[in-house]
């Protein structure tokens, strides 16, 4: 199933004018979105359920980023704080607007 374009522009604006989207992690996995000199990590995660909200948490946290974001719909943020603290990744969990954060 491809990419719902909302989904490719939020990883963009994550990335920045000089990041990169869609980088590559050790186990086959991609990561959402890394700034240019490679600070911050941004994992975006549309499904609301705990089992995708841990992975995404696991990608985050292979990522050697110092700064790691978790990015979810409002609803979800309760769910995301608990996958962080599951996965022991500290950082931050946002909502898709970016209005609210929390940190982890």
């Amino acid at each position: 199933m491809g990419e719902s374009n909302s989904h490719k522009r939020a990883k963009a604006q994550a990335a920045g004018p000089k990041g990169q989207v869609e980088v590559k992690l050790p186990g086959n996995r991609r990561l959402d979105a890394l700034t240019e000199k490679k600070v911050t990590a941004t994992e975006i995660e549309r499904g609301g359920n705990l089992p995708a909200l841990e992975k995404a948490a696991g990608r985050l946290k292979a990522s050697k980023a110092p700064k790691k974001v978790l990015t979810v719909p409002q609803p979800d943020m309760p769910i995301a704080v608990q996958a962080m603290k599951q996965k022991q990744v500290h950082g931050r969990v946002t909502n898709l607007k970016g209005s609210r954060s929390q940190r982890v």
